[in-house]
């Protein structure tokens, strides 16, 4: 036994009964306290539930949490001192205690200190006691060189003030969950909050080199950082004489006046995300949008009008689809690549007969291709499937190609941009390009609706605010950057980007681009400056974006990209700085890959028995009984468990004054119905705003 447990046999409560890795049963004596206990040196209830025991060991003492209090009928205890033997054995109501194993409590020099994991456990009729008041402080304070924020005290520990470690709860990643009305929006608006003042102080009351972008789909953080003067507004604005055009958003008595406009330009998404949007099908559409994004951002390609140039690069295309077809080999004799390949070379006849005007060699070249495909169509019409193709059938045209590159140069695949790379180009040459793709004859009939789709984005006024850009001058991936993460000359640590207004059509792909960019950025800063730059992803609502999704379809949306993404971030984003703040009220609808990387959890009520029942699998077996009271917790306390706490522990949270609260608290229809609080109908200037008459 260590040197600071040698004392504590006054202390004694009661004696260990049994004992298992998840549980630990214990007697309590007679003279036990029943209601309030003085002699741990301040006065604290016993027993209660969350209400902690040690059991002294030759490592320390045992930490143990009381989740079950019973009185049992039992044999008549025996008490110390007394010769109770000769007494009759009747039936006696022994009051008993069930705790979960937490950590290790371990003394030095003269402090405590709590260790993860259990290691040592007791034996049969060990003495169970009382912590005293500084043990209690030393289970729920995290003695963490860097636990420097304070997020709550403990009521369960004498009010003991509780301090998380930003690098454990931001690096890697926290869930803060909870129902509406628990907390949950206050809680994570008081960690960004406390994180950025406990910063400033540390700093001497200099600005604080923190990133905090906070996702906002409800619009409830508009004036939750204003008094600070370290955040910067974003949110969907129609006139753009609105749009504020000073660095930081002008505020006023600590509300925010003016935000900037919210710009995700649609030359920076990847082919991924036009798919999505436009909904492109996947074998036909999709790889005429990815040519299509790869030629518009070769500059030189997208602006090519002579055939001949034309007939070149379909000639590169033409080459590459038949080496994927050498590859499959003696796969070409079944279905369906014996009819994939008939299919291809009907399609290619089509693509050269529409090649008109050519120089004399290329047109002898295309004449020359045309009679080839001919012959070894006519030959296979009248078999079953198709019929077989082989080898053979392939390498004809390669070796044509190949003979014929003295006519036309070694023929070598686009190394341009590829279609993912953000350059800017404009949307009318890539409408116009993509209709110039579509006159083909080979393709012309696959893109009419495709087409229209893509129109449809830039002629909604609330999208094409969001996504349009008439210039490369506008906006560069640069500012964006500049804007949306921060730069080092005095840009704001937190930024908000107000979501409401953003049409549920394009919302999904908006945060699954902003993810993204913001997700690269941060790989090319560590590969070039070999070191991370510590920035935090907060999704409000996150159960509306990383939702579960089907892995087998091939059909991509843009709500399972933002997913995508998202679980990309949660399982990679701490080696390149990048942590993430997942807030949800319905966990069981959340991704679970997402979920079973964040390392820290902050627990309001939550009141669903899925939601419960979900929880209790991603904690060790051991934790799940402490989630049992999770549908009682009242408003402001929560169960933080996981990396940034070295035990469970049930904290109230500090208390957000009502300016500084997000704006989520409950409609006040009495106050309404009762003529307390004023409500005027300004239906006109409403109908004005949605008809984008402002």
């Amino acid at each position: 036994m260590q040197k600071g447990f040698e004392n504590i046999r006054n202390l004694t409560i009661g004696t260990v009964e049994f004992i298992s890795p998840k549980e630990i049963k214990v007697s309590l004596e007679i003279n036990a306290p029943q209601s309030t206990s003085l002699n741990a040196g301040i006065p604290q209830l016993f027993p209660k539930i969350n209400g902690f025991v040690l059991i002294p060991n030759e490592a320390g003492a045992l930490i143990g949490i009381i989740t079950w209090i019973a009185v049992e009928y039992s044999p008549y205890p025996k008490r110390y001192g007394y010769k109770d033997f000769d007494l009759v054995d009747l039936p006696f109501p022994q009051r008993k205690i069930s705790i979960i194993p937490l950590g290790l409590l371990k003394e030095n020099d003269g402090n405590y200190e709590v260790a993860r994991g259990v290691y040592n456990y007791p034996s049969v009729g060990d003495a169970v006691v009382i912590p005293n008041k500084e043990q209690l402080q030393a289970i729920v304070q995290n003695k963490d060189e860097n636990a420097r924020v304070k997020i709550g005290t403990s009521p369960m520990a004498a009010n003991a003030p509780v301090y998380i470690n930003p690098d454990k709860v931001f690096g890697r990643h926290i869930a803060v969950l909870g129902n509406t009305g628990s907390g949950k929006s206050c809680s994570v608006a008081g960690l960004i909050r406390w994180s950025m003042e406990a910063a400033t102080k540390e700093k001497e009351d200099k600005k604080p080199n923190a990133r905090f972008i906070v996702l906002d789909p409800n619009g409830e953080y508009d004036n939750a950082f204003s008094d600070l003067g370290l955040v910067r507004h974003y949110e969907v604005v129609l006139n753009t004489e609105d749009e504020s055009e000073c660095e930081n958003c002008d505020c006023e008595n600590g509300k925010i006046i003016n935000k900037k406009k919210l710009r995700v330009p649609y030359w920076m998404w990847n082919s991924l995300e036009w798919a999505s949007i436009s909904q492109a099908s996947l074998k036909t559409q999709r790889p005429i949008l990815k040519r299509a994004l790869r030629e518009i951002k070769d500059k030189s390609s997208s602006t090519i009008n002579d055939n001949n140039e034309k007939f070149k690069k379909y000639l590169i295309t033409f080459k590459i689809n038949l080496t994927i077809f050498e590859q499959k080999g003696a796969g070409l004799a079944v279905f369906p690549n014996n009819k994939n390949y008939f299919e291809f070379l009907e399609e290619a006849k089509k693509a050269l007969e529409n090649y008109n005007g050519l120089k004399e060699e290329y047109e002898t070249y295309k004449n020359d291709l045309v009679q080839k495909i001919n012959e070894i169509l006519n030959g296979k019409k009248n078999n079953v499937y198709f019929g077989a193709f082989n080898i053979t059938d392939v390498n004809i045209f390669l070796s044509l190609i190949k003979e014929k590159e003295g006519i036309t140069g070694e023929l070598i695949p686009y190394k341009g941009p590829d279609e993912d790379t953000p350059i800017f180009f404009s949307s009318k040459s890539f409408l116009s390009h993509i209709e110039n793709i579509a006159t083909e004859p080979s393709i012309q009939y696959s893109m009419d609706y495709f087409l229209m789709r893509v129109k449809s984005l830039f002629s909604e006024n609330r999208i094409n605010s969001v996504i349009n850009v008439e210039s490369e001058d506008e906006l560069t991936l640069e500012r964006w950057l500049n804007d949306y993460i921060g730069s080092e000359d005095n840009k704001p640590s937190i930024t908000v980007i107000d979501l409401s207004l953003l049409p549920s059509e394009i919302v999904y792909l908006i945060v699954s681009v902003m993810a993204r960019l913001i997700f690269e950025s941060h790989q090319r800063y560590k590969r070039i400056n070999n070191a991370t730059l510590p920035t935090t992803l907060v999704i409000e609502e996150a159960h509306n974006f990383i939702k579960k999704y089907e892995t087998e379809s091939e059909e991509i949306s843009s709500q399972k990209l933002c997913g995508q993404i998202f679980e990309k971030i949660a399982k990679e984003g701490r080696k390149f700085g990048l942590g993430l703040v997942v807030s949800s009220q319905r966990p069981s609808e959340l991704s679970q890959t997402v979920l079973s990387q964040c390392n820290t959890f902050l627990l309001h009520r939550i009141v669903n028995d899925k939601d419960q029942d979900m929880l209790k699998k991603l904690v060790p077996d051991t934790m799940g009984g402490i989630l049992n009271e999770l549908s009682v917790l009242p408003t402001r306390k929560a169960l933080l468990l996981g990396w940034a706490a070295p035990i469970p522990v049930l904290v109230e949270m500090k208390e957000l004054s009502l300016d500084h609260q997000p704006k989520s608290k409950d409609p006040d229809f009495w106050d309404v119905w009762v003529g307390k609080s004023e409500r005027k109908i300004n239906w006109p200037d409403i109908v004005k705003e949605w008809q984008n008459k402002i």
